[in-house]
Protein backbone atom coordinates (compact mmCIF):
# COMPACT_ATOMS: atom_id res chain seq x y z
CA UNK A 1 0.00 0.00 0.00
CA UNK A 2 1.75 3.04 -1.20
CA UNK A 3 1.59 6.18 1.51
CA UNK A 4 0.74 9.22 -0.51
CA UNK A 5 1.55 11.33 2.47
CA UNK A 6 3.96 11.14 5.70
CA UNK A 7 1.98 9.88 8.53
CA UNK A 8 1.62 13.13 11.32
CA UNK A 9 3.70 10.77 14.07
CA UNK A 10 6.73 10.98 11.36
CA UNK A 11 6.55 14.67 10.54
CA UNK A 12 6.30 15.30 14.65
CA UNK A 13 9.57 12.98 15.06
CA UNK A 14 11.35 15.79 12.59
CA UNK A 15 10.74 18.74 13.21
CA UNK A 16 12.97 20.97 11.46
CA UNK A 17 12.36 19.37 8.10
CA UNK A 18 9.98 21.17 5.85
CA UNK A 19 6.94 19.25 4.90
CA UNK A 20 4.98 21.95 3.37
CA UNK A 21 4.80 25.37 3.59
CA UNK A 22 1.90 26.36 5.89
CA UNK A 23 2.07 29.80 4.94
CA UNK A 24 1.71 29.87 1.84
CA UNK A 25 -1.05 29.69 -0.91
CA UNK A 26 1.06 28.43 -2.98
CA UNK A 27 1.29 24.39 -4.40
CA UNK A 28 4.85 23.78 -4.59
CA UNK A 29 6.00 21.18 -7.58
CA UNK A 30 9.27 19.61 -6.58
CA UNK A 31 11.40 17.24 -9.00
CA UNK A 32 14.29 14.87 -7.96
CA UNK A 33 16.97 12.95 -9.45
CA UNK A 34 17.31 15.28 -12.66
CA UNK A 35 18.36 16.77 -14.57
CA UNK A 36 18.24 14.19 -17.29
CA UNK A 37 18.89 14.01 -20.74
CA UNK A 38 14.87 13.59 -22.50
CA UNK A 39 12.96 14.16 -19.15
CA UNK A 40 14.01 17.62 -17.71
CA UNK A 41 13.07 19.28 -21.50
CA UNK A 42 9.78 17.76 -21.54
CA UNK A 43 9.37 18.96 -17.85
CA UNK A 44 10.55 22.54 -19.06
CA UNK A 45 8.35 22.85 -21.87
CA UNK A 46 5.04 21.29 -19.88
CA UNK A 47 5.31 23.99 -16.97
CA UNK A 48 6.09 26.70 -19.38
CA UNK A 49 2.77 25.92 -21.02
CA UNK A 50 1.15 26.18 -17.94
CA UNK A 51 2.55 29.34 -16.42
CA UNK A 52 4.13 27.62 -12.99
CA UNK A 53 7.68 27.00 -11.58
CA UNK A 54 8.83 24.31 -9.99
CA UNK A 55 12.16 23.22 -7.48
CA UNK A 56 14.40 20.43 -8.77
CA UNK A 57 16.38 18.75 -6.40
CA UNK A 58 19.61 18.06 -8.78
CA UNK A 59 22.31 14.75 -8.01
CA UNK A 60 25.72 16.33 -8.02
CA UNK A 61 26.11 13.64 -10.65
CA UNK A 62 23.38 14.56 -12.96
CA UNK A 63 24.40 18.72 -12.58
CA UNK A 64 28.00 17.92 -13.75
CA UNK A 65 26.90 15.88 -16.86
CA UNK A 66 24.04 18.47 -18.03
CA UNK A 67 25.73 21.97 -17.48
CA UNK A 68 23.93 23.26 -19.81
CA UNK A 69 20.27 21.90 -18.30
CA UNK A 70 21.29 23.28 -14.81
CA UNK A 71 21.84 26.77 -16.47
CA UNK A 72 18.66 26.53 -18.43
CA UNK A 73 16.57 25.81 -15.38
CA UNK A 74 17.89 29.02 -13.81
CA UNK A 75 17.45 30.87 -16.81
CA UNK A 76 13.85 30.03 -16.42
CA UNK A 77 13.71 30.94 -12.90
CA UNK A 78 12.88 28.03 -11.43
CA UNK A 79 14.91 27.20 -7.77
CA UNK A 80 17.42 24.45 -7.38
CA UNK A 81 17.66 21.76 -4.06
CA UNK A 82 20.56 19.38 -3.82
CA UNK A 83 19.71 15.67 -3.53
CA UNK A 84 23.15 14.80 -2.60
CA UNK A 85 26.16 13.48 -5.34
CA UNK A 86 25.31 10.55 -6.36
CA UNK A 87 21.78 9.38 -4.21
CA UNK A 88 22.53 7.76 -1.30
CA UNK A 89 20.03 6.11 0.58
CA UNK A 90 20.57 7.29 4.30
CA UNK A 91 19.76 4.22 6.15
CA UNK A 92 22.78 2.04 4.18
CA UNK A 93 25.40 5.08 3.77
CA UNK A 94 28.12 5.85 6.76
CA UNK A 95 27.04 9.11 8.17
CA UNK A 96 30.76 10.62 7.27
CA UNK A 97 29.94 9.58 3.53
CA UNK A 98 26.64 10.64 3.42
CA UNK A 99 27.16 14.57 4.30
CA UNK A 100 30.23 14.33 2.43
CA UNK A 101 28.10 13.57 -0.53
CA UNK A 102 25.97 16.22 0.56
CA UNK A 103 28.55 18.69 0.99
CA UNK A 104 30.35 18.05 -2.70
CA UNK A 105 26.87 18.70 -4.52
CA UNK A 106 26.21 22.00 -2.82
CA UNK A 107 28.23 23.79 -5.15
CA UNK A 108 25.89 22.74 -8.16
CA UNK A 109 22.87 23.56 -6.06
CA UNK A 110 21.42 25.02 -2.73
CA UNK A 111 21.34 25.10 0.42
CA UNK A 112 17.70 23.38 0.40
CA UNK A 113 18.84 19.68 0.48
CA UNK A 114 16.21 16.57 0.20
CA UNK A 115 17.33 13.27 1.09
CA UNK A 116 16.73 10.75 -1.44
CA UNK A 117 14.21 7.90 -0.61
CA UNK A 118 13.43 10.42 2.05
CA UNK A 119 15.93 8.59 4.03
CA UNK A 120 18.07 9.71 7.20
CA UNK A 121 19.33 8.51 10.34
CA UNK A 122 18.78 10.35 13.42
CA UNK A 123 22.45 11.38 13.23
CA UNK A 124 22.71 12.61 9.57
CA UNK A 125 19.41 14.39 10.43
CA UNK A 126 20.58 16.41 13.41
CA UNK A 127 24.09 17.35 11.16
CA UNK A 128 21.92 18.40 8.40
CA UNK A 129 19.45 20.54 9.59
CA UNK A 130 22.46 22.78 10.82
CA UNK A 131 23.84 23.00 7.10
CA UNK A 132 20.66 22.95 5.18
CA UNK A 133 17.50 23.61 4.93
CA UNK A 134 15.32 19.87 4.90
CA UNK A 135 12.56 19.69 2.89
CA UNK A 136 10.69 16.31 2.07
CA UNK A 137 6.75 16.58 0.76
CA UNK A 138 3.37 16.46 1.12
CA UNK A 139 2.01 14.36 -1.18
CA UNK A 140 4.17 11.58 -3.25
CA UNK A 141 3.41 10.92 -6.79
CA UNK A 142 4.86 7.73 -7.26
CA UNK A 143 4.85 8.22 -10.82
CA UNK A 144 8.42 5.99 -10.82
CA UNK A 145 5.88 2.76 -9.65
CA UNK A 146 3.90 1.05 -12.16
CA UNK A 147 2.26 -1.22 -9.44
CA UNK A 148 0.72 1.98 -8.56
CA UNK A 149 -2.60 2.69 -10.54
CA UNK A 150 -2.68 5.96 -12.15
CA UNK A 151 -5.96 6.61 -11.15
CA UNK A 152 -5.22 5.90 -7.27
CA UNK A 153 -2.17 8.54 -7.48
CA UNK A 154 -4.64 11.19 -9.15
CA UNK A 155 -7.96 10.20 -6.67
CA UNK A 156 -5.37 10.94 -3.77
CA UNK A 157 -4.11 14.36 -5.19
CA UNK A 158 -7.39 15.31 -5.09
CA UNK A 159 -8.06 14.32 -1.15
CA UNK A 160 -4.41 16.33 -0.56
CA UNK A 161 -4.00 19.12 -2.98
CA UNK A 162 -4.13 22.09 -0.92
CA UNK A 163 -2.39 25.34 -0.01
CA UNK A 164 1.24 24.96 1.17
CA UNK A 165 1.70 21.66 -0.06
CA UNK A 166 5.17 20.10 -1.44
CA UNK A 167 4.32 17.85 -4.58
CA UNK A 168 7.23 15.58 -5.03
CA UNK A 169 7.51 13.91 -8.88
CA UNK A 170 10.60 12.57 -10.72
CA UNK A 171 12.39 13.59 -13.76
CA UNK A 172 14.05 10.21 -14.93
CA UNK A 173 14.03 7.97 -17.37
CA UNK A 174 12.10 5.11 -15.23
CA UNK A 175 9.32 7.72 -14.33
CA UNK A 176 8.65 9.42 -17.90
CA UNK A 177 6.04 8.37 -19.24
CA UNK A 178 3.74 7.71 -16.28
CA UNK A 179 4.76 11.23 -15.71
CA UNK A 180 3.26 12.74 -18.88
CA UNK A 181 0.50 11.47 -17.65
CA UNK A 182 0.60 12.62 -14.00
CA UNK A 183 1.81 15.99 -14.49
CA UNK A 184 -0.59 17.63 -17.12
CA UNK A 185 -3.49 16.15 -15.23
CA UNK A 186 -1.75 18.03 -11.69
CA UNK A 187 -0.96 21.36 -13.21
CA UNK A 188 -4.89 21.14 -14.71
CA UNK A 189 -6.28 20.44 -11.24
CA UNK A 190 -4.16 23.23 -10.01
CA UNK A 191 -5.68 25.26 -12.07
CA UNK A 192 -9.12 24.24 -11.77
CA UNK A 193 -8.94 24.83 -7.95
CA UNK A 194 -7.66 28.82 -8.78
CA UNK A 195 -4.15 27.67 -7.12
CA UNK A 196 -0.96 29.25 -7.71
CA UNK A 197 2.70 27.27 -8.24
CA UNK A 198 5.90 28.91 -6.04
CA UNK A 199 9.55 27.72 -5.60
CA UNK A 200 11.10 27.00 -2.42
CA UNK A 201 13.63 29.19 -0.32
CA UNK A 202 12.08 32.45 -2.73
Amino acid sequence: MPFFSIPRIVRKLFPCVMWDVSSSNNIYLTFDDGPSFEGTDWILETLEKHGCKATFFCTGLHAQQFPEKMMNLREKGHAIGNHSMLHENGWKTKSSTYIQSVEEAMPFTSSLFRPPYGKLTWSQYRQLRKKTTLVIWSWMSYDFDARVPISDIILSLKENLRPGAILVFHDNPKSLERLKIILPETLKLIKDQGLTTGILGA
